[in-house]
């Protein structure tokens, strides 16, 4: 029997233990549910497009991603997109829509009730 690690990333595991610690003083079960997707093992982690964004997101939307935001399709409308990482093109794609790219430790810290927030996997 392998004993489980978790993530050796050590951003992502300062980001899963501050989303854990939001999530118990606020109340909001939005960061705990975020933390337990990022604890999954890197091969099940979400990667998410920018059109699958524009697809179900409108103007103003905030937007969790728990994985990385690949640049492929269009983004027509601007949109706060949170994530672990990004590629280059899809920063590029989403700051030239008019939205903005953050990590997602830094909406949680913002943001620590979670209202308002989509989580797109």
């Amino acid at each position: 029997m392998v004993k489980r690690t978790g993530p050796t990333n050590i951003v992502l595991r300062k980001t899963i233990r501050l989303l854990r610690k939001i999530a118990r003083e606020n109340k909001a079960p939005i960061w705990k549910d975020i933390a337990e997707r990022l604890e999954r093992p890197r091969r099940q982690r979400i990667v998410v497009n920018i059109s699958k964004i524009n697809r179900y997101t409108k103007e103003g939307d905030v937007v969790v991603v728990p994985g990385k935001v690949l640049g492929m399709g269009s983004l027509n409308h601007p949109v706060t997109v949170a994530a672990i990482a990004f590629s280059s093109s899809a920063i590029e794609k989403i700051v030239k829509a008019g939205g903005k790219c953050l990590h997602i430790a830094e909406l949680a810290l913002n943001n620590p009730k979670g209202s308002n927030v989509k989580i797109i996997q």
